[in-house]
């Protein structure tokens, strides 16, 4: 097929480069003259594993242009794929999207063949038909149904794994304006996708609200797992990582994202889960469990502050290993390591943080309040407590040797567990989240030298 895609995005960019590895046409369209030219060029516009590769491999079937409507008149399809900002309230702004509506339904006065439009930017439920389905019939002055198509088809990915989740999707979700249309994508993805995905067609609120609860529905499962790793670790011989492992193996409960570390961030699931309380709220419906989750999310930070103030020495500082909100992305959109940064640095701590994807976008965020080491071993030996908040490959090369010299052993708080505990006992005293430690007095009594133990946490 010929399919124009709107936005060239993280989300936008990825999606190309799929498609055209799968043998379609597409043309990219952006307001970015940035991403128009590094396409054009055969570069990627943004970040992302393996998509510059895959742009390379097949530009001759890839595109950009500023000029939306000449890429609608081009293609079959179109998808848009544009930010939807969170407003004040909670909801989704669909400014860009109905911007986007605007060129579109231009260009369909102007085609005389029908045109499948298709929405995969998160929206609120009500949107795609009360919204742009509207603008699009205005602008181009046809009717929905029956001179073109309209779908809602949002995608399910994470940042840093985009084109795997995109070629190998659980579940590919479809809102249809008519049969022909929802057929006309189904067929679209059978083609793409590796992984045989089940297709749920339905209708857009259904959509809509199925993508907002898929998020939601995770954000409850991450927090559960966080809440439960604080009960372990006031239990002497509790592991929350042998809990979770455990009842993960139960079918009704699974084991992804079920591990008590850290709160979530990124871009999605913490606006998703706001959002799905915003729209309880207005359909007059409680929401209990999704502000719960949310307020144990927000939680996280101060509560790992806590344990960081606990075990720095007067005057120490702070190294926080992970700035950016998951490995494999330099985003930081709500990332916790970031916002303990922030946090210690504006208490009053000395704060040293790196990162090896995102050190660019913290500097803009931290400033001068923090200092910035050049390795995950520089961070190391200038901390007199280590934090790692994210699970980078690089940060488990870590060894004893890269710690802190001194009289005192620095302090390792390991969110994720990700570092090999008896290699660190003779240099550091080791925390991991979710431990209860091998006696109630672990905690509060920390050796001064000599061989380190597995610590609880042991704060509120």
């Amino acid at each position: 097929m010929k399919l124009s895609i709107i936005g060239l995005g993280k989300l936008g960019s990825p999606m190309a480069a799929v498609m055209i590895h799968k043998g379609h046409t597409v043309i990219g369209v952006d307001v970015n003259p940035a991403y128009v030219a590094a396409i054009q060029e055969g570069r990627a516009p943004v970040n992302e594993p393996d998509l510059a590769a895959m742009i390379q491999a097949n530009r001759e079937r890839f595109s950009a242009t500023v000029d939306c409507a000449a890429a609608v008149l081009a293609t079959d399809a179109t998808f848009i794929m544009v930010p939807t900002p969170s407003e004040s309230d909670g909801g989704f702004s669909m400014k860009y999207v109905l911007s986007a509506a605007q060129q579109i339904g231009v260009a369909l006065r102007n085609k005389p063949s029908w045109h499948l439009v298709v929405l995969s930017s998160t929206v609120m439920p009500g949107s795609t038909g009360g919204t742009l389905l509207p603008a699009l019939e205005a602008h181009s002055g046809k009717k929905c149904g029956r001179d073109f198509g309209l779908c809602y088809n949002p995608e399910f990915i994470a940042l840093g794994s985009v084109i795997r989740d995109m070629l190998n999707p659980d579940m590919i979700l479809i809102g249809e304006s008519d049969p022909r249309s929802g057929e006309l994508l189904e067929e679209l993805y059978k083609g793409v996708c590796d992984s045989n995905p089940r297709i749920q067609r339905m209708n857009y609120v259904n959509a809509e609200l199925t993508k907002l609860s898929v998020n939601t529905f995770v954000t409850t499962k991450i927090s559960y797992a966080n809440m439960l790793a604080q009960v372990c670790e006031r239990l002497p011989g509790a592991d929350a990582d042998v809990v979770t492992s455990a009842i993960g193996c139960d079918s009704r409960i699974g084991q992804k994202y079920l591990k008590g570390a850290l709160g979530y961030g990124g871009p999605c699931f913490p606006r998703d889960n706001v959002a799905f309380s915003a729209l309880a709220r207005a359909t007059g419906a409680p929401a209990l469990l999704a502000e719960a989750t949310d307020q144990l999310n927000r939680r996280q930070v101060p509560r790992l502050a806590e344990i960081v103030r606990s075990r720095l020495p007067q005057g120490g500082t702070v190294g926080v290993l992970g700035l950016s909100y998951k490995p494999d992305t330099e985003v930081i959109e709500e990332s916790q390591g970031l916002e303990l940064a922030k946090y210690l640095a504006s208490a009053g701590f000395k704060v040293v943080v790196y990162d090896p994807a995102a050190m660019e976008n913290a500097k803009r965020q931290l400033g001068g309040a923090a200092n910035y080491a050049s390795s995950a071993a520089d961070c190391a030996q200038q901390a007199d407590v280590l934090v790692i908040t994210t699970a980078w490959p690089e940060f488990k090369r870590l060894t004893p040797a890269d710690l802190k010299p001194g009289k005192r052993p620095p302090a390792i708080v390991d969110c994720w567990r990700i570092l090999p505990a008896d290699l660190f006992a003779d240099r550091t005293e080791y925390v991991r989240l979710g431990y209860g430690g091998r006696d109630s007095s672990a905690a509060a009594d920390p050796p001064s030298s000599g061989r380190a133990r597995l610590f609880s946490v042991g704060t509120d």
